[in-house]
């Protein structure tokens, strides 16, 4: 009968191994495109014609079309940011502020206010004011209006699982920005696989708020003194290049990664157990009640 042989060097069967993340995994690309980016350059446009015609007509109104515009481009970037981690999230709130929507209405009183300027007339700023307030809102979309995947989920306890995800994600974020001030980019890679790591775990106990209880510590205590040790080593890094404060923090980053992992490993098990008790439960009660369950 033959053997597979399992030396030292020989190369192991696919089934066998576990695949690698990829660099990319999880990535998402920046949802503020091209399309958003370019609508700074008509209140740029609009000035310079202001500043030529400045002489005909009155530059404070075109200084407020430009800046509603101006105004409304920032608007749209936070908004399209938000709309992506709403989109990110199996269990998320709407946004506070309808961000896109609001960027529609500025965009759509520059326009107004544009054409006031070349030619005074209330109904003909109405007019290209509402045109351009619809169009932008056909090609950006609206915000999302509505709660997703919160049914049935105590409010209260929600609320609590919300609060401190927000906190969480604004020590990863000034974690990448430490890190990207070291200007190593094979660490900031490190520090966006640890994020993602992270964030599973986070989407893990939006989807249970019962998970809360134990992965605080990972989402206050441990992320804040990941922060702090990457500020450190941003600084150090800088300074110095020292090579044994890099390979230090590396290690950290591993541990804290696996560590990560490993809870919500136990978290998800944990539900599954959970589940499991439950279907246990009803199949009992089943056939107390006389209903006959095959298999």
């Amino acid at each position: 009968m033959a053997q597979r042989y399992g030396g030292k060097f020989s190369p192991k069967p696919q089934d066998d191994v576990a695949p690698d993340a990829g660099a990319f995994d999880g990535a998402r690309p920046d949802p503020v495109g091209a399309r958003a980016n370019a609508l700074f350059l008509p209140p740029v446009v609009f000035l310079v014609m202001a500043y030529v015609n400045v002489g005909t007509k009155p530059l404070p109104i075109a200084i407020a079309a430009a800046l509603l515009w101006t105004a409304a481009a920032m608007l749209l970037r936070e908004g399209l940011r938000a709309e992506d981690a709403y989109r990110a999230r199996k269990v998320a709130r709407r946004p506070a502020f309808p961000r896109k929507i609001a960027a529609s209405l500025l965009t759509g009183l520059g326009a107004g206010l544009a054409s006031w300027w070349n030619e005074p007339g209330l109904t003909a700023a109405l007019v290209y004011g509402g045109i351009a307030a619809g169009l932008h809102l056909i090609a950006f979309g609206p915000d999302p209006l509505k709660n997703k995947g919160m049914e049935g989920i105590d409010s209260f306890q929600q609320d609590r699982v919300a609060r401190v995800v927000e906190e969480a994600e604004a020590v990863l974020e000034a974690m990448a920005e430490a890190v990207r001030r070291s200007g190593d980019r094979a660490m900031e890679a490190r520090v966006e696989a640890f994020q993602k790591t992270a964030r599973d775990l986070f989407r893990t106990v939006e989807e249970d708020p019962r998970d809360l209880t134990g992965a605080r510590r990972y989402m206050t205590v441990y992320l804040r003194g990941a922060r702090d040790a990457t500020e450190k080593f941003a600084d150090i890094w800088s300074r110095s290049r020292d090579a044994k404060a890099r390979a230090d923090f590396a290690a950290l980053l591993d541990d804290l990664e696996q560590n990560f992992a490993a809870r919500t490993r136990e978290m998800l098990a944990n539900d599954r157990t959970d589940l499991t008790v439950e279907i246990e439960v009803l199949r009992e009660r089943l056939q107390r009640e006389g209903v006959r369950l095959d298999g």
